[in-house]
C-alpha cells in the first residue's frame, strides 16, 4: 500500500531536537502528520507549521488505540523517549510497521537493560538496583568508589551523579527517591572518553564522540561526527553497540547507544530505542549524508530509504550552556550564528520570559549549533565560533 496522502500519527513529541523535523519529513514524503497530545501547547511548532492535532490522554493506551483506529493512519511513531513503546504497541495492534514493544520497554528500564546485557555477555559496569538510601550506600561500597547513581528511567542526564563515598551515595539516593524514583541504579564509574553509536536496523551509521561537562554531573556539551578516533577503535565501539542492540531484541529502526571507552575496551552505558537527541541526527546528516529522521519516517511508512546525499565529511555540535539562574530577558544572535560559515542548523530551547534554574541536565542547554567542515578541527572551530555569536541574557531574580 502506498503511503502517499495518508496520515502519519505522532504520539507526543520531544520538545527540543527532532520533533518538528519528524512532521516535516512526513510531509516531504507526501503524508499528513497528525499529533496526538495531552497538551499540544507544549509544541509551538504544531501551530507554526499547521500540524493537525488531537487532544487526548496519551498515557491511556486504549484512548490512543481508539484515536488511531479512527484516524486510520499509514504509520505511527513517536520522537518522545516516554512514548516510543506505546507507539510501537499501538502500531502492532493496527498491523503497521514498528519496533517490538517489549524490546523497547526493556530499554526504558535501565536495571532491566543492565540485566539483559550482563546475561548476554555484553560489557556493562558492575551494578545494583536498590530501593532505599542505605541500600544504595551499601551497594556502592560493595562495587567500589567512585560510583554513578541514576534513576532507572529517564534521559538527558536527569538525576545522574558521580558519588565518591558512601555519604554522597546515600544523600543522592535519598534525593532521587524523594523526587519520585522508585528504584535507583548504582553502578561502577567507568573511566575513559564517552561515545555514542547511531544504528539503524541493527547496522552502524555513525560513531560519535561526546563532550561532557565537569563532574560530578554528566551534561553533554558537544558532539563530533564521526568520532576522531582510529578506525579500529571506531569499529570496536560499533561492534559493541550492535551486540547491545541485538541482545535487547531491537532489530528495527533507530537506536542510540552510549558507551565509555574504558581501560579494557568499550563498555555500554545504555541503549535508547530511538534517534539520538542533542541535534546528533542533524550532525550525522551534515557529516555523512544519511538522513536518519527521514529513515525513521520511511521505515514506519513502508517506503524505501532515500539515497545518501552529498556531505561535508565532518560535523560538530556545540551548546550554549546556562551560566546563571534567573529570567531570560533577551535572545540575540541566532540569525548571525545561522549565517556563519559551515553552519547547518541553529536552535534555541529557551525564550524571553522563561525562568531558568540549574538542573545539571540537558535542560541547562539554551541553544545549539551544528556546523560542518572538511575535518574535525574545522567543524569544531566553526561550531564554537557560531555559538559565540549567540547572546542569551539572563537576569537574576529572587528565588
Amino acid at each position: 500500500m502506498s503511503a502517499g496522502g495518508g496520515r502519519f500519527v505522532f504520539l507526543e513529541s520531544n520538545t527540543t531536537g527532532t520533533g518538528r523535523d519528524f512532521c516535516a519529513a512526513a510531509r516531504a514524503r507526501g503524508m499528513r502528520p497528525v499529533l496526538l497530545s495531552r497538551d499540544p501547547g507544549r509544541y509551538p511548532y504544531a501551530v507554526l507549521d499547521g500540524i493537525d492535532t488531537v487532544v487526548l490522554d496519551t498515557s491511556d493506551p486504549q484512548a490512543v488505540l481508539e484515536a488511531c483506529t479512527r484516524l486510520d493512519p499509514v504509520a505511527i511513531a513517536s520522537s518522545s523517549e516516554f512514548f516510543v513503546a506505546l507507539a510501537a504497541r499501538t502500531a502492532a495492534k493496527l498491523g503497521l510497521p514498528g519496533p517490538d514493544g517489549d524490546a523497547v520497554e526493556r530499554c526504558r528500564s535501565k536495571d532491566t537493560q543492565r540485566a539483559v546485557h550482563a546475561a548476554a555477555g555484553v560489557p556493562v559496569p558492575e551494578f545494583a538496583a536498590v530501593t532505599g538510601a542505605a541500600e544504595a550506600a551499601g551497594a556502592a561500597e560493595r562495587i567500589g568508589f567512585p560510583v554513578v547513581l541514576k534513576p532507572v528511567s529517564g534521559s538527558g542526564s536527569v538525576g545522574v551523579r558521580l558519588c565518591g563515598d558512601a555519604d554522597q551515595a546515600r544523600a543522592w539516593a535519598e534525593r532521587l527517591l524523594s523526587d519520585g524514583s522508585a528504584t535507583v541504579l548504582v553502578e561502577a564509574a567507568v573511566s575513559g572518553p564517552e561515545f555514542s553509536v547511531e544504528t539503524f536496523d541493527g547496522e552502524v551509521v555513525a560513531v560519535v564522540a561526546k563532550h561532557v561537562g565537569p563532574e560530578p554531573y554528566f551534561v553533554e556539551t558537544g558532539h563530533d561526527v564521526p568520532a576522531p578516533v582510529p578506525a579500529a577503535t571506531a569499529a570496536g565501539l560499533g561492534a559493541t553497540a550492535v551486540r547491545a542492540v541485538r541482545a535487547l531484541g531491537l532489530g528495527y529502526g533507530a537506536a542510540h547507544t552510549e558507551l565509555r571507552l574504558g581501560p579494557g575496551g568499550p563498555v555500554v552505558i545504555e541503549v535508547n530505542p530511538r534517534l539520538a537527541g542533542g541535534m546528533i541526527p542533524v550532525a550525522v546528516k551534515a557529516a555523512t549524508g544519511v538522513d536518519l529522521v527521514d529513515r525513521v519516517i520511511a521505515r514506519a511508512a513502508g517506503l524505501p530509504a532515500a539515497p545518501r546525499a552529498a556531505a561535508a565529511g565532518h560535523a560538530a555540535v556545540r551548546f550554549v550552556q546556562l551560566a546563571g539562574e534567573g529570567r531570560v530577558t533577551a535572545v540575540a544572535g541566532l540569525a548571525d550564528a545561522a549565517a556563519a560559515p559551515g553552519v547547518a542548523a541553529v536552535t534555541a530551547s529557551t525564550a524571553v520570559g522563561r525562568e531558568l534554574r540549574v538542573t545539571h541536565s540537558f535542560q541547562d542547554r539554551l541553544a545549539c549549533v551544528v556546523a560542518a567542515g572538511p575535518d574535525p578541527a574545522a567543524a569544531a572551530r566553526r561550531a564554537s565560533a557560531a555559538t559565540a555569536l549567540i547572546d542569551i541574557t539572563v537576569e537574576e531574580t529572587p528565588r
